[in-house]
């Protein structure tokens, strides 16, 4: 049974929604699910754009077929080969042999990699502001290499001025019917799935978001359709501020993250401690983690929206203890940057786990280190405590520095 939703006149929502997926990517935790949007244009010529994960395969070859009511499908435009928009692609073209499939030479070598697809009659290839008219409409393609994959592009529509932008603006979390972004709270019930999203997925790739920034903002964008989450047509300067700074690693609040790996309950005691005296200091935004405990996806997105960044750690086998560097080696490798870190260090006889994540932060572009690592030897000792209280004091007044 078909599930649909018109997004304008002849432009409709065909996609799907999982929840009960738990790993997306295998990987992170999507605890409210996941949408996998798809869009088919219906105009003289019929377009679909990308199709969908094999999960929501049932509903999405009905809600295809309800649309079209009975016409054939002119083209499929893939702005994504990736599988979780493109695991359908194969059983699509046999019920419709006769579409052309527009992508660029990246997305037809990566197709050829999937799938045992000879396409060379069906191919359309574009490059970058190449177009394609369906009678109405005229799509034209943008290349955004790197967003997150090499052969990522976008189309936008010259005459609804919708731009479809495979992974930018989307978000985890599946649609609940509501399926535009200003039928939401979208800052209580979205956002943080959106950041989540984005610094875990697309976080290493600022400089190619930037780009792409760089060309919607030469574009009469009046609808954003993204593959994953809400469709935006109204208050764009929201979701757009944020790309912003995410994309540029600028810390979207002045506030503390503290994640910390306890072993025995010590390092957290002096870490609760610490939150107590910032607290007492007047900070209002202080977010607190367990590394063993909660999934690193939820840390690394608060350590893109927080302006400072204190890691506390056992000594591990003679370093820093396993999911705290998991968690320093995934922030690296997504680039984060311009942050302030404070450090400290818990171990029984050999203490070297907070000298060792300075290094790490230090290796890290513009990581501002606060002073040297606190050192906890198994447990605060009588009178340690103020160890903290200074160390809260630095950190406030670094946060005073801050013009966020």
């Amino acid at each position: 049974m078909y599930c649909v939703r018109k997004v304008e006149q002849d432009l409709t929502w065909i996609g799907g929604n999982d929840r009960r997926l738990n790993l997306f990517e295998n990987i992170i935790p999507i605890p409210e699910g996941i949408s996998y949007n798809s869009y088919l244009l219906t105009d003289e010529k019929t377009v679909l754009l990308d199709t969908v994960d094999r999960s929501v395969a049932d509903v999405f070859f009905d809600n295809v077929e309800h649309v079209l009511a009975g016409r054939e499908l002119d083209y499929i435009v893939v702005n994504h080969m990736e599988p979780d928009h493109c695991a359908t692609l194969e059983e699509l073209l046999r019920r419709y042999p006769g579409a052309s499939v527009v992508g660029n030479t990246k997305t037809f070598q990566i197709i050829t990699q999937f799938y045992s697809l000879d396409l060379k009659d069906q191919a359309v290839i574009v490059k970058e502001g190449d177009t394609l008219n369906t009678g109405s409409h005229t799509l034209r393609f943008l290349m955004m290499p790197m967003v997150h994959w090499p052969e990522v592009m976008a189309t936008y529509d010259e005459t609804s001025h919708a731009l479809f932008t495979a992974d930018a603006f989307g978000s985890f979390k599946a649609l609940n019917g509501r399926m535009f972004a200003d039928e939401v709270d979208y800052e209580k019930e979205w956002l943080g799935e959106a950041r989540r999203y984005y610094t875990n997925i697309v976080g290493k790739y600022g400089p190619q978001v930037q780009a792409v920034l760089k060309k919607a903002a030469s574009l009469d964008i009046r609808m954003i359709c993204p593959l994953h989450g809400l469709v935006w047509r109204d208050n764009f300067s929201l979701i757009l501020d944020k790309y912003q700074k995410w994309s540029t690693y600028v810390p979207e609040e002045a506030g503390v993250l503290i994640a910390y790996a306890s072993i025995y309950g010590n390092t957290e005691n002096a870490s609760n401690i610490l939150a107590c005296r910032l607290a007492d200091a007047g900070v209002k935004n202080i977010a607190m983690y367990d590394v063993s405990v909660t999934d690193l996806s939820y840390i690394v997105s608060d350590a893109f929206r927080y302006s400072h960044l204190v890691f506390a750690s056992s000594t591990y086998n003679n370093g820093i203890f396993s999911k705290m560097e998991t968690l320093l080696s995934d922030l690296k490798a997504l680039n984060l940057q311009n942050r302030s870190v404070a450090v400290l260090q818990n171990g029984t006889w050999a203490p070297v786990s907070g000298k060792l994540i300075a290094e790490f932060c230090g290796s890290m572009k513009n990581m501002k280190i606060l002073g040297d690592p606190i050192t906890i030897h198994s447990a605060l000792q009588p009178g340690e405590e103020n160890q903290l209280e200074n160390l809260a004091g630095i950190i406030t007044d670094d946060l005073a520095l801050k013009k966020l």
